[in-house]
């Protein structure tokens, strides 16, 4: 963190992004993003507002619940909402997995912003979470987040198919190997 005043609920900072716990007031904007067509078509499309307004309402109710989620992304210049970035524990053919996450509003494409979140996420995941590994699926098809995942430093490992049969590609990247002397 920088010595900048901050609001409550910050937890990562990278040189233009903040990650923080959600709020009430982030839900419409979370709504939007993950309604949106563009935004989604290689996340498996739009998701129901309804559904989507009581999930995020629950969240921001109780920010802490979970140790692996999603939180909203703030641009540090402007102090507006880009986007919902996080980790979320996975089952991928049988294996428990910890993915790095990284959805940003069209209006920020091409900025550099997924991967400044990204690496700095790894970062915190390593360092700060005690973490030994993250994953992204990919959709084959979007190759702007395969290389936004290979500049994070995640490697493509495999192929895998996700339940209702989706195809994705699955990169990797190991965090520090941990000392195990005393």
């Amino acid at each position: 963190m920088t010595g900048q005043a901050h609001e409550a609920g910050v937890f990562l900072e990278s040189e233009r992004l903040v990650l923080r716990r959600q709020r009430d007031d982030d839900v419409a904007f979370l709504v939007d993003l993950w309604s949106d067509p563009g935004v989604t078509r290689y996340l498996g499309g739009p998701r129901d507002r309804d559904r989507l307004r009581a999930s995020l309402g629950e969240t921001a109710a109780d920010p802490d619940a979970e140790r692996f989620d999603l939180w909203p992304v703030v641009e540090k210049a402007t102090g507006r909402l880009v986007g919902h970035c996080g980790l979320l524990d996975k089952d991928v053919e049988g294996q428990d997995e910890i993915e790095l996450v990284y959805v940003l509003a069209a209006s920020v494409w091409g900025r550099g912003f997924a991967t400044e979140i990204g690496r700095d996420l790894s970062r915190h995941a390593f360092d700060t979470m005690g973490l030994t590994r993250l994953i992204a699926l990919i959709d084959p098809g979007n190759e702007a987040s395969e290389r936004t995942a290979a500049r994070i430093g995640l490697r493509f490992e495999r192929q895998v198919t996700r339940p209702g049969g989706a195809l994705r590609k699955l990169y990797a990247i190991e965090g520090p190997a941990k000392s195990t002397q005393e």
